[in-house]
C-alpha cells in the first residue's frame, strides 16, 4: 500500500463541493486540476514503461534534454540550454542548464545524462524500448560527460531524427545507481514506492497513489522554469488523476463537475455541446495523428488460396477497393461528422512532413469498376464479381472485437464492396487473436486496423521498410518485394542520414507518393481530437500532438474558488 497523507485525501474531497468567487483573471499561483485516466500506471519507471497509462503520469515528473513544442512542433531547449553538432553530423555536444535540481535537492549534471544512457538505456539487463530507437546500424551511441555541465554523444553514423529523440527522460544517478548495481532497477520505482523514491526534474512530483482510485501529483518547488516576470512555475499546486475505466462514467463525472477536463468521442462531443453546460469550453484541435486502414494479406507463406493472393497483389484490385470506400459516410455515421478522410500515411496535422500532392482515390464506384476491368475482373449478370479464371471474389475481413468504431467501419466497408459484386465475410475477433493471426499464423485475408502516429516518419520505419516487424501486408518468409518497395527502403536509409530538413522532406514526400500510388494500405478516416474543459484555466493551448498538458507548467486558474 502506498504512503498516504491526510492532506492528500482532503485535497481530493474538496473538489466535489465548491462555490466559485469571481476574482480577476491575472495569474495567481495555486489551486488544483482534476483529470481522469482509464487505467492505473504499471509503475513510475519511464525507462521500462511500454504503456501510456505509465508515461501519462511520468511525463509530469521527468524531462529530457530537449522538448518538442506542442504548438509549433519544433525542437526547443529544455534541460540542455544549447547544443552543437560537428561537420560530420556524428558528434553532438549538449550544454546543460546550471540551475536545474532534482526534486530531492541534488543538482542535475552531465553525469546524470551519462548514467541514463550508459547504465540504463544501453544496459542489456534492462528491458527498455529506448535501446532500439537509439541503436544505429546495430551500434550503440557513445555518451560521455565532458565536464559537470557538458555531455557529448558520438553516433556511429549521421542520424537526422537524433535531436528530437533527446526528449528521452533523464534519471538521477545518485538515486538509482544502487538499483542498477544490484540488478533490480527493472522492478524499481514500482507502485509500492514511497513518493520520495520517485525523483525527477519535472514540474510535478508524486504525492500520493491509491490503486484504482487516484494518483496525486504535487508542485515541484525546486522546478527550474520561471515566467517572464520571474515567477516560479508551475502555477498549479496539484494534479489529481482519478482512475475511471469507463468512458461513460468519466463523462458523467465531468457533467457533475467532478472532472475539469475530458477527452471526448465524437458523439459525446455533440451531446455535451447540446447540454448547454455553463462554464465549459470545447476544443476541436484537428485530425488525430493516428490512422485507420484496410490491408490485404500478400504473404507468400500464408495458407490462403493462391488465386486470392493474386487478387491482393493486383494493384488495380486494391485501387478499386480504395475508390469503393465512402469515407464521408464513415465520418458522418461513426464520427458524427467530426472526422477527416485519410488517403495516405501522413495527414495534415503533421505539416512538417505532410505531402498534399499525393495521389488520392476518393469514393467513385464507376472508377472502381474501371480498375477492376483493367485488372481482369468481370461483374456478371448475377451481380457478383469474378476473376479471369472464373473464381468468385469472396474474402474474409477481420478487426478487433473490442473496438466498436472499427466494427461499424468494417460493416460500412463491407456494404461498399458489395456494390462491386464482392462478397465480404466479416468476423470481429479479440485483439490478441488478431495480433497472433497477423504476426504469427498469417491466417487472415483482410483486416481493418490502425496505427498511432507521430511527427517524424522515421519512427514508423518498422512498418514501411521490407524488413520491418510491422510490414503488415507482407510479413512472410521469404518476402516477395515490389520494386517500389526497394525504393522505400532506400528512402528511409537516406532520410535517416540526411541532415538538411528540406531534402528530408522531399525524400518523405516521395515515400508518401509511392505508398498512395500502390495502395497496399488503404487508408479510411480519422477522428478529430476533441476536448471539453471547464472555463477557469488560463494559458490552455490544446493541440493534436501536445494534447491538453504540453504546457502544464504555464496553466493557471483564472478565478480563485472557495471550497
Amino acid at each position: 500500500m502506498c504512503h498516504r497523507h491526510r492532506i492528500s485525501r482532503l485535497c481530493f474531497l474538496f473538489f466535489f463541493i465548491f462555490v466559485c468567487a469571481g476574482t480577476p483573471a491575472e495569474i495567481k499561483p495555486g489551486g488544483s486540476i482534476v483529470i481522469s485516466a482509464s487505467s492505473i500506471p504499471k509503475s513510475f519507471n519511464p525507462i521500462v514503461a511500454k504503456e501510456t497509462s505509465t508515461t501519462f503520469v511520468t511525463g509530469f515528473i521527468f524531462e529530457g534534454l530537449i522538448a518538442t513544442d506542442g504548438v509549433s512542433l519544433k525542437v526547443k531547449p529544455n534541460l540542455a540550454k544549447s547544443w552543437d553538432v560537428d561537420a560530420t553530423g556524428k558528434i553532438w555536444t549538449f550544454h546543460l542548464r546550471r540551475d536545474v535540481y532534482w526534486n530531492d535537492g541534488v543538482q542535475f549534471t552531465a553525469k546524470d545524462v551519462e548514467f541514463t544512457f550508459n547504465r540504463l538505456i544501453f544496459n542489456p539487463d534492462i528491458p527498455t524500448s529506448s535501446r532500439d530507437v537509439f541503436t544505429i546500424n546495430n551500434q550503440s551511441i557513445k555518451v560521455k560527460a565532458i565536464d559537470q555541465f557538458t555531455v557529448q554523444f558520438i553516433l556511429p553514423d549521421r542520424f537526422a531524427p537524433f535531436l528530437r529523440l533527446m526528449g528521452q527522460e533523464i534519471l538521477p544517478e545518485h538515486k538509482y545507481k544502487k538499483d542498477v548495481d544490484e540488478k533490480r532497477f527493472s522492478s524499481a520505482m514500482g507502485l509500492n514506492s514511497k513518493p520520495q523514491d520517485i525523483v525527477g526534474t519535472g514540474p510535478f512530483m508524486l504525492e500520493d497513489f491509491r490503486p484504482g482510485e487516484w494518483v496525486i501529483l504535487t508542485k515541484n518547488k525546486l522546478y527550474w522554469k520561471h515566467d517572464l516576470n520571474g515567477n516560479q512555475q508551475p502555477y498549479l499546486d496539484r494534479i489529481i488523476i482519478l482512475t475511471i475505466p469507463d468512458q461513460n462514467m468519466a463523462l458523467l463525472k465531468f457533467k457533475k463537475g467532478e472532472l475539469d477536463m475530458i477527452s471526448l468521442r465524437a458523439q459525446d462531443y455533440l451531446l455535451l455541446k447540446k447540454a448547454n453546460l455553463s462554464g465549459v469550453k470545447f476544443y476541436n484541435v484537428g485530425p488525430s495523428l493516428s490512422s485507420e486502414f484496410l490491408v490485404f494479406n500478400q504473404n507468400l507463406d500464408s495458407n490462403i488460396p493462391e488465386y486470392k493472393k493474386e487478387w491482393f497483389r493486383n494493384i488495380n484490385f486494391r485501387r478499386a477497393v480504395a475508390c469503393a470506400i465512402d469515407r464521408q459516410t464513415i465520418i458522418n455515421n461513426i464520427f458524427a461528422g467530426l472526422g477527416y478522410p485519410l488517403y495516405g500515411p501522413v495527414n495534415e496535422s503533421v505539416q512538417e512532413f505532410y505531402n498534399p500532392r499525393i495521389k488520392k482515390f476518393p469514393y467513385n464506384i464507376d472508377q472502381a469498376k474501371k480498375y477492376l476491368m483493367e485488372g481482369g475482373f468481370q461483374l456478371r449478370r448475377d451481380g457478383l464479381l469474378y476473376d479471369s479464371k472464373g473464381n468468385q471474389v469472396s474474402f474474409s475481413l477481420i478487426t478487433n472485437s473490442n473496438n466498436s468504431e472499427r466494427i461499424e467501419q468494417a460493416n460500412l466497408i463491407r456494404n461498399d464492396l458489395e456494390k462491386l459484386g464482392m462478397k465480404v465475410n466479416f468476423l470481429p475477433v479479440d485483439f490478441n487473436s488478431l495480433v497472433t493471426r497477423i504476426n504469427a499464423t498469417k491466417d487472415w485475408e483482410s483486416v481493418i486496423i490502425g496505427l498511432t502516429g507521430g511527427i517524424d516518419p522515421h519512427f514508423g520505419k518498422n512498418v514501411w521498410v521490407t524488413t520491418g516487424h510491422l510490414h503488415l501486408w507482407n510479413l512472410g518468409s521469404p518476402r516477395s518485394v515490389y520494386e517500389w518497395e526497394k525504393e522505400v527502403d532506400r528512402i528511409f536509409e537516406d532520410a535517416a542520414r540526411e541532415m538538411d530538413q528540406k531534402k528530408r522532406k522531399l525524400l518523405y514526400d516521395r515515400w508518401q507518393e509511392l505508398m498512395c500510388e500502390n495502395q497496399v494500405m488503404i487508408f479510411t478516416a480519422t477522428q478529430a481530437v476533441l476536448y471539453a474543459v471547464r472555463d477557469k484555466f488560463g494559458n490552455l493551448k490544446p493541440t493534436v500532438y501536445g494534447g491538453l498538458f504540453h504546457n502544464i507548467e504555464e496553466i493557471y486558474i483564472k478565478s480563485r474558488c472557495q471550497y
